[in-house]
Formats: C-alpha cells, structure tokens, sequence
C-alpha cells in the first residue's frame, strides 16, 4: 500500500504539483485570444437557457438547459464552500480575486471542449445522444489515438465514478452527524438507496433531478449570501478592496503574500469549475441543441455560474465576517465558512449550510455516475458492464458515508485526475482549429442575420460527424461552404 501511495503521490505532484496548473492557464489564454474572447462576445447568449430561448422542445431529449443543470450540480460542490475557505486561509482575500480571473479563462476553454463534444456526439439507438472527450479523440484524430482516449476513459473512472462518490459520500455523511446527529449508517443506507434510484433510470432521470435540485439549491444559496452583503452593504466597498489589494501585493494579509494569493486563487478555482479537465463535456455532448457552439456557450456559463456567484458568495460571507483573521489557520474549510453564516444571521444558518452541503454533495453524486457510465460505454457495449457499474457506485457511496477513515483508499483520485486533465488538454490543442471552425461557422451564421445559428454536418465533410445527431440542418442558412484547414485536416476514423 506505502509504494502505491508513493506512486500516486509521484503522479500528483508532475500534473497538479507543478506543470498541470501552469498549463490550464497557459492554454486557457491562448484559446481566448486566438478565439477573439469568445466568451465575452456571447455573454448575453448564455442567459438564453435560463429563459428557453435556445432549447428544443422535445420531451425525449436533453435540453441545453437540462446538461447546463447537470454539470453545474457536478462542478457546484464541496470547493465552493469548503475550498473558498480555505483558499482564504491559505492565500488570504487577493486568492478571491485570481479566482475570478481564472473562470474568466475558464469559460473559453469550457466553450472549446463543449463545442467538440457536440460536434463529434453520436446517435444512441434509444435517441439519446453520446460523447465526450474520449470520443472525440478518436473520431476527431484517428484510431491511431484510441489507446489516448482509453487512458481517459480509464482515469474519468477511477476518478470521478469511484474516488470523488466515496469522498461524497463521507461528506454527506459526516455533516448529517455534526448538525443532526444522524449515524453515518442511517445515511449510508438511505444516500445509497436514493443514488441507486436516480442512476437506474439513466441520463433522463439525472436530467430531471438535476433540474429540480440545481436551482433550489443555486438560488438558495444565492439568496443566503445576498441577504449576508444587504445587512453588511457598507462594509462592502472595504472587502472589495482588501480583494485587490491582497491580490497585487498592496496588503499582505498571510506569508507569501501575492505569490500565495495567486497560487491558491488558481488551483482552488480550477478545482471548483473543472474548465480543461475533461469531465463537464461528457455532460454536454447529451443535449439537443441546433449547432455545438450553442452548448460550448451553455457550459462556459456553467464556469460563470460556479465560480463567479457561488464561489463569491462564499467569499463574502466569509470576508464580511469577523471569524476570519488573516494569518490564523486554527479554522478553515467548512467551520470557517459554517462560522462565518452564524456571527451574520444566527444558528439556524448552521443546519441550511448543512442542507446546501446534502444537496451539493447529491447533485455531484449524480453527475459523477454519468461520467462513469459514458466512459465505461466508450470501452464496452456489454449492458451487464453498465449493471455493475451502477451497483458499484451504491456500494461505493455506502463505503464513503459509513466509515470515515475508507476514503483513504480511494487517494488515488487526485493524480488519476491529473492525468485525465492532460490528457484532455493534449487533445484539445490538437483538435482547436476543427473548434475554430465550428465557432466561425457560428459567427458567419450571426453576422448573416440568423438568430440561432444551425449546424450542417455537410458543410464540413472532412468532419466525422453523426447526420442523424443534427436533424435540424435541412433548415440550416445557405452560406459559402467551410474551408477546411489544410494543416490540422484528419483521415476521419471508420465507426
């Protein structure tokens, strides 16, 4: 067990240690340039989902708003209450501000590997539709990249499915018995059970969960925190400040000063919103929508919504409160955060805390299966490998929420992680002028006059595309036909 622990702890510090961090950034500015800033060009475009302007009504698909739900519940999680905090503690008010400007990245580069995961998605002989990453390896390099996409597929597994449910699990598990008193069997038992009723009605029951849960728990919280900033609306501009001038080194508020307010505020908001690391595409490439960059534009509101409001929320709270000393690392994570809500609006805060955390932590459960289940479904089609993946996951659930030290077992998670993460950054930058493409079809379409662009796979024939994924592009606008790029132009792969 000491040399797999040595092993994975060797992984971890060559991709999250040093190189991976510097990566995201590096790769997630060049993408915003070389894109025009996307992201802020179709900002207005991204409130769209919340008022259905860009869904499709068909009651047997996903909707763009449906997948935007889904992955927010996975990236809404334990980071934007317990690792704000301790981003905080660890970098002092300025790490707040150098996660914003991360997610501001983000969102570009959680457009691009939407836009691919929608472009290269397959029909499912029940309608749905299938993708991610590993798939877009292949159909979008060639099937000399296949063992790529299997080493993806591998560690989305080993990550999310297994290690990230148990460490749910115990979260939700654990917090049940500090506020409730509730024993960690009792909500072993009835975590696993509802888990188990939710993945074996599939994505459909997922998507209809999830659009139940997301914005009650969203809004809530939203709402928690407003009413915080309202009661403590003068003190505000002041917090503002210490945001800013902690992140340029005006104020040191803990060692290390901006070096460790720049270093914290990256690697906690890539932990929150997961833009590069290959996971939320899965989600994406499931929605009906008219052309993929409608849904790249979907998920980089996801980033938004992560890390911008419910990430600052937590900040606020937290930096509005008289709990936090800067410097003093006696309380972090959730007792930093759980204290904070007290001093401002009394004990009852407490348990809804508690009951954010029930909900942030299920969301994610949630989310974490499908990415499972859709990479065990790249490597296999047996339906008996889907069965034991889903009554792994109760088990594993169970695991994590009755035995607080078992979560050990699975450390693994963060280097798997790692990898997955390069990984999905390699393909990415072999696959951004096919995105570039796609976003230009996008424009040209806008620019033509018409308000929701539509995606013919005819119009790109060097494209591995799925026709029947798009049934809509009969109506697509007539335009000057796709130029492909010679120099990135690939043999697209027989399925």
């Amino acid at each position: 067990m000491g040399f797999l622990d040595t092993i994975f702890g060797v992984i971890n510090d060559l991709t999250w240690g040093w190189a991976l961090i510097p990566f995201l950034v590096v790769l997630g500015v060049f993408f915003s340039a070389a894109s025009g800033f996307v992201q802020f060009r179709f900002f207005k475009r991204m409130f769209n989902v919340l008022r259905g302007n860009d869904e499709n009504n068909d009651p047997n698909k996903i909707s763009a708003r449906e997948a935007l739900f889904i992955s927010v519940g996975g990236r809404v999680g334990g980071g934007n209450i317990a690792g704000v905090a301790v981003a905080i503690t660890a970098g002092g008010p300025g790490a707040v501000f150098w996660m914003w400007v991360i997610a501001l990245i983000g969102m570009c580069t959680a457009l691009v590997e939407a836009t691919l995961a929608q472009v290269y998605k397959r029909t499912q002989p029940s309608g749905d539709y299938r993708g991610g990453p590993a798939q877009s390896i292949v159909l979008g390099l060639g099937e000399n990249y296949r063992w790529l996409a299997t080493i993806y597929a591998v560690c989305l597994i080993a990550s999310f499915a297994i290690g990230f449910n148990a460490f749910q699990g115990n979260t939700v598990a654990g917090a049940a018995l500090d506020s409730m008193e509730i024993p960690r069997l009792w909500t072993g038992i009835a975590l696993s059970a509802v888990t188990g009723l939710i993945v074996f009605g599939g994505i459909h029951r997922i998507a209809k969960a999830a659009d139940v849960i997301i914005p009650v728990m969203a809004i809530g919280y939203i709402g928690m925190a407003f009413v915080v900033i309202v009661l403590n609306l003068f003190s505000l501009p002041a917090v503002l400040w210490d945001i800013v001038a902690n992140a340029f080194g005006f104020r040191e508020a803990v060692s290390g000063g901006m070096g460790a307010a720049i270093a914290q505020g990256l690697r906690r908001g890539l932990f929150s919103n997961e833009a590069g690391l290959g996971s939320a595409p899965n989600v994406a490439a499931t929605a009906y929508v008219k052309h993929p960059v409608s849904q790249g534009i979907t998920q980089s509101f996801s980033v938004f919504i992560d890390t911008i409001l419910i990430c600052s929320c937590t900040a606020f709270v937290i930096l509005l409160a008289d709990v936090y000393q800067p410097g003093a690392e006696d309380i972090d994570g959730v007792a930093l955060t759980q204290q904070s809500l007290v001093e401002h609006l009394g004990g009852w805060s407490q348990y809804f805390l508690t009951v954010a955390i029930l909900l942030f932590a299920f969301s994610s459960i949630m989310y974490n299966y499908y990415l499972g289940e859709n990479a065990l479904s790249f490597m296999t089609d047996n339906p008996a490998a889907v069965l034991v993946l889903r009554l792994a996951i109760m088990g594993i659930v169970f695991l994590g929420a009755v035995a607080p030290g078992a979560t050990a077992v699975f450390s693994f998670s963060d280097p798997m992680m790692g990898i997955l993460a390069v990984v999905n950054l390699l393909a990415l930058m072999m696959l951004f002028p096919i995105a570039m493409r796609v976003i230009g079809d996008f424009r040209k379409q806008l620019a033509a006059g018409v308000a929701k662009p539509i995606f013919d796979p005819a119009r790109f024939p060097d494209l591995d595309t799925d026709p029947t994924a798009w049934p809509d592009a009969a109506d697509a606008p007539n335009l000057p036909a796709d130029r492909p790029v010679v120099a990135t132009s690939q043999t697209p792969a027989t399925t």
